[in-house]
């Protein structure tokens, strides 16, 4: 049966989270990339931790905080001239390159194509309307405040798009995302561009991919 909505994750399965590099290796050369890795596994980390102790704030604040952390733990002067300007670059990450084409084919046979995200409205609406790609609805967990991949985010996007979970797909590069949809009920493609092995947590997504240019021919 093929899904009736296509519903998919935005920062690293459409978005280079990893586009900060350059702006960051502006501030700090030689430390780009590591600021970036640690900025994400900070801001994820910290999601997960907010939603297991229900202390949720907007993923603006806790993307600013992982900055201010990062930045701490490497030793590095940051004010808030740099704070502003990193931020802004989430406004306007790349699409991997692969995005546009693919989202296009799949919405040319019919799809009703939406994003559920962690990003707060104030980042994940400007970051869509600069990237030029559309979608019949953006989700925010902001509306259930509370992080992936607590149950409620993915019955918000089973609610919001009037469609039962069994007839969503969702497409994540984050494993544990994926997984976390799939045990909601969704069926699941993982978008596995580093050749990792799957999370162990007892699920299996229902197809992977190696990137969003694939799945137009797994839906054919």
């Amino acid at each position: 049966m093929k899904p009736e909505a296509l519903v998919f994750d935005a920062y690293g399965t459409l978005f280079d989270v990893h586009a900060v590099v350059q702006r960051c290796e502006s501030f700090w050369t030689g430390q780009g990339a590591r600021v970036s890795q640690l900025w994400r596994a900070k801001q994820l980390e910290w999601t997960w931790q907010r939603s297991l102790m229900r202390r949720y704030v907007p993923f603006t604040r806790v993307t600013r905080d992982a900055l201010g952390y990062a930045c701490e733990t490497l030793g590095l002067a940051l004010d808030e001239g740099r704070i502003a300007a990193l931020m802004d670059e989430y406004l306007g990450l790349a699409a991997y390159p692969d995005v546009p084409g693919a989202l296009e084919t799949l919405k040319a046979r019919g799809h009703k194509l939406a994003i559920l995200t962690n990003g707060s409205p104030d980042m994940i609406g400007p970051l869509v309307e600069h990237s030029g790609l559309e979608f019949a609805a953006v989700l925010s967990v902001d509306e259930v405040k509370i992080f992936k991949p607590a149950p409620e985010v993915y019955e918000l996007a089973s609610r919001r798009l009037g469609a039962d979970p069994q007839r969503v797909g969702f497409v994540s590069s984050n494993c544990w995302d994926a997984l976390g949809a799939k045990s909601f009920g969704f069926r699941v493609w993982w978008i596995n561009r580093a050749g990792a092995p799957v999370d162990r947590l007892g699920l299996q997504p229902d197809g992977v991919l190696r990137s969003l240019g694939d799945l137009p021919e797994v839906l054919s």
